[in-house]
């Protein structure tokens, strides 16, 4: 290999094609699957014929084959095998044009995304993580998966981490489970679990804090029959970054509980999320926007905010918000929780 091509790193790779770097380790000190030139005291670099026995490697272990067998057929076949089209040989430089990657291709079977507008686009590294977290999650990978959102939302901050690789992720295998006559299925269920865990680790330390100086959290909930509670964990991770405390009530939270907790906390605001049509809750939404609290002459209310799009197409109340998506509910989460909202009650009333 020449001085012009060292070939890419170990994390380079690993970013790439969605494994762990300590799996990598363990491949090459148990089957040799790494690269074949290797000088002490420098960085690995993989050269185009490493990465396509490595792209077999995983290829194969992904549809099920045991990683021994695996390494075996994939180092028989490297002689003849070719390096993914679009792998640069040299070191990965940051990006600096927010095209798609040529190695972003998609998950088994997904028809590619368009390639977006000019003031939509993102840095490639996150495009291509997004891709690794999907090859990651087909192989049942969670050490990968782990490491790959751990980094995504440690280099870009939680909101691009949400919208540009785990939101993306869990859409696409939630397509393939629908298309694929309930394949899939376990898939999901990791990759949902370890989007999960990524998120409580953000917000784990604010959330479990006390009130400070008299400050209000945000309440979140999902409402009745609705147990889609992702997006809602993204929005305390997100208020979590900006110190904001929360009350996480999760998913189908009936309608008593919810008055309960809307009176005995007095939150600066209420998040309600509906995934459907079907799920979304008016009456409730209305109700909970118009229940006060305090003493007398000094009353408080609660902004509402309606999440999720199963709250599209209807005419909003007094007192209730619906935020696009999660950087403007964070952006309208941040002004409500600046100042308490004080109502006028009507003269002869004592509250809802």
């Amino acid at each position: 290999m020449t001085e012009s091509s060292p070939g890419l790193t170990s994390g380079a790779v690993a970013r790439r094609l969605g494994v762990a770097p300590t799996t990598l380790r363990s491949w090459d000190r148990r089957y040799g699957i790494g690269p074949a030139a290797h000088e002490s005291g420098r960085h690995r670099r993989w050269s185009p014929h490493d990465i396509a026995v490595l792209q077999e490697m995983c290829r194969l272990t992904a549809a099920g084959v045991p990683p021994a067998e695996a390494a075996r057929t994939a180092r028989a076949a490297g002689g003849s095998a070719e390096a993914e089209p679009g792998v640069p040989t040299g070191p990965v430089e940051p990006a600096t044009s927010g095209a798609p990657p040529a190695t972003a291709d998609p998950l088994p079977g997904e028809t590619p995304a368009p390639e977006p507008a000019a003031h939509e686009r993102v840095p490639g590294d996150v495009r291509m993580e997004l891709r690794g977290l999907g090859r990651a999650s087909v192989r049942l990978d969670s050490a990968a998966m782990d490491e790959i959102m751990d980094s995504a939302i440690a280099r870009y901050g939680l909101v691009t981490a949400w919208e540009e690789v785990l939101a993306p992720a869990l859409h696409a295998v939630g397509r393939k489970w629908e298309t694929s006559e309930d394949r899939y299925v376990e898939v999901e269920h990791l990759l949902s679990w370890h989007v999960s865990t990524a998120l409580r680790r953000v917000v784990g330390p604010v959330r479990a804090g006390p009130a400070e100086g008299g400050t209000r959290p945000v309440l979140l909930a999902c409402v009745p029959h609705e147990q889609h509670t992702l997006p809602l964990e993204a929005l305390a991770a997100g208020l979590a970054e900006l110190g904001i405390r929360t009350l996480m009530f999760g998913g189908a939270v009936p309608p008593e509980a919810l008055d309960q907790a809307v009176r005995r906390t007095g939150p600066a605001a209420v998040v309600l999320w509906a995934q459907a049509r079907s799920t979304a809750n008016h009456p409730l939404a209305r109700h909970v926007s118009e229940t006060s609290w305090g003493v007398r002459g000094a009353r408080s209310r609660t902004a509402v905010l309606l999440t999720g799009p199963g709250w599209a197409g209807r005419t909003l109340g007094p007192g209730m918000l619906r935020p696009t998506g999660l950087r403007e509910a964070l952006s309208l989460l941040s002004g409500l929780c600046a100042a308490p909202r004080a109502v006028k009650e009507p003269a002869g009333r004592a509250g809802s």
